[in-house]
């Protein structure tokens, strides 16, 4: 079985190409080649004892190369994000059947969409063209994941049409996947949950047997208590450009336009352009096919999942200029909850923020990117001040705002501030570069902004969804 460290090493092969080309080529395999993590498994039932465990948790097959980003597991949280936009108050009438419109705008070969996620009993599910649920399953006597051969794939119309289907039920930690071919699914064992998990196509592994497919997806949950909560998300990848519209209830419409149709070679261009002024590895981010025409761009977060030394100093200056500022100086973290503004300064080498329950060393390159290790960690101790405190530094950091002028306020400085010192996270700016309207997740804490500011994330939310349209292939005319 071909793992993990050997698809690190075919990689690494790559690594002496520079310039404009992509330094990642895929090359699709097998079974033998999915590499599971957190990111790409989804996992059907609760653990023998009763209790249910969060989506996309590890398991702990090593043999299978399973980890935290392949796999989706039962019980899905709220997407930890930096306002207060995933805490939702409806007292409207949900939508149990989800009305979907797919819009086709793509002017390439033919458009399959896939629907993943789980029902209100937490078992696995995938939307077939007839409307009704597949329940996938798996054999707890096979070692390899097994491919899901059921009729899945909801074909869409011709570039001009739409396509209408209807979620039979509530849905959790659901995707709708998109992509110009096939995509393969996969089913595995979870010994952690005596249940099936779902084994998704893995934007990051060059030999996934979906590797050479161009695809891209939404996220979504819709349930009784909450409503709808949609969003694009950039914060892995990007790849088929897609957008979406919300019809609530109440006659109102929500839009995130997503990307412009050539947003992903475009991307890869400014990457290469930025790369050649700093020396960074941004040009690796890209991903190309054999011909060497470029397929989606990695986040950073995620190619260094490739790369471990990759961009390893990439902050040291700016964040020795910071601790520096800061040991002099005072940071007010507006953290728009109970408990107001606080202060941060630079005390014993750390930010120590009034009461918050935790201080924060310096972080690592990976540490800012991904937003969710290092000082940027939350455990289940932490205090609501930590909770408020970490998207709103870490964001601070991705934007490089930190030593601009009205910088000493986070959230303060408005979208248009963003992104405009250096050093930053170049990928999320040029992310947002080529959105049609400039919303998206580009990393995890991209909905941190301002009261009354502009929210960069692309999300579209709702207690009586009447319907939701989803673009493939950009905005069309």
């Amino acid at each position: 079985m071909r793992g993990l460290f050997s698809i690190v090493a075919a990689v690494a092969a790559f690594a002496g190409t520079t310039g404009a080309i992509p330094i990642i080529t895929v090359h699709p395999g097998n079974k033998y080649d999915v590499v599971i993590t957190k990111e790409n498994t989804i996992n059907a039932t609760t653990t023998a004892n009763g209790t249910s465990i969060s989506a996309r948790a590890l398991d702990a097959r090593a043999q299978l190369n399973i980890t935290s980003e392949n796999t989706l597991n039962a019980t899905t949280p709220a997407p930890s994000n930096g306002t207060n936009i995933t805490t939702h108050s409806f007292s409207a009438q949900t939508t149990q059947q989800l009305p979907l419109a797919l819009v086709n705008n793509f002017g390439g070969g033919q458009i399959n969409a896939y629907v993943t996620g789980l029902d209100p009993s937490n078992r696995l599910v995938m939307l077939q063209p007839d409307g009704t649920f597949y329940y996938p399953t798996s054999d707890p006597s096979q070692t390899t994941p097994q491919p899901i051969n059921a009729n899945v794939a909801i074909k869409l119309g011709g570039q001009g049409s739409t396509t209408h289907v209807t979620l039979p039920d509530y849905i959790s930690a659901a995707r709708v996947w998109f992509a110009e071919g096939d995509l393969h699914f996969y089913t595995v064992w979870s010994q952690g949950t005596n249940g099936p998990s779902l084994v998704e196509p893995s934007a990051v592994n060059p030999s996934d047997p979906s590797a050479a497919v161009n695809w891209g997806f939404v996220e979504l949950t819709n349930n009784a208590a909450g409503g709808l909560y949609a969003n694009i998300s950039y914060v892995d990848f990007v790849g088929l450009v897609l957008g979406m519209s919300l019809l609530a209830g109440d006659g109102s419409t929500q839009t995130a336009q997503g990307l412009r149709p050539d947003a992903v070679s475009t991307i890869c261009a400014q990457l290469s352009a930025q790369t050649a002024k700093d020396g960074m590895p941004w040009t690796d981010l890209c991903m190309a096919d054999s011909s060497g025409k470029p397929l989606r761009v990695l986040a950073p977060i995620d190619y260094l999942s490739i790369d471990p030394s990759a961009f390893e100093h990439y902050f040291d200056a700016y964040i020795d200029q910071v601790w520096s500022h800061y040991a002099t100086n005072t940071l007010t973290i507006n953290t728009q909850v109970a408990a107001g503004e606080v202060t941060c300064k630079i005390q014993n080498n750390a930010f120590v923020c009034a009461g918050d329950n935790r201080s924060y060393a310096k972080p690592t390159a990976a540490d800012i990117f991904g937003c969710n290790s290092g000082p940027f960690s939350i455990l289940g101790s932490d205090n609501d001040v930590h909770r408020a405190v970490v998207p709103r530094l870490c964001a601070a950091f991705n934007r490089g705002t930190l030593m601009m002028e009205g910088g000493d306020l986070q959230p303060g400085l408005e979208a248009g501030s963003y992104y405009k010192s250096e050093p930053n996270n170049w990928y999320s700016y040029y992310v947002h570069e080529s959105e049609v309207d400039g919303k998206g997740y580009a990393f995890s804490y991209d909905d941190v902004c301002p009261d009354g500011d502009v929210n960069q994330s692309g999300v579209v939310a709702s207690g009586s969804p009447r319907v939701l349209t989803i673009t493939v292939g950009g905005p069309g005319s």
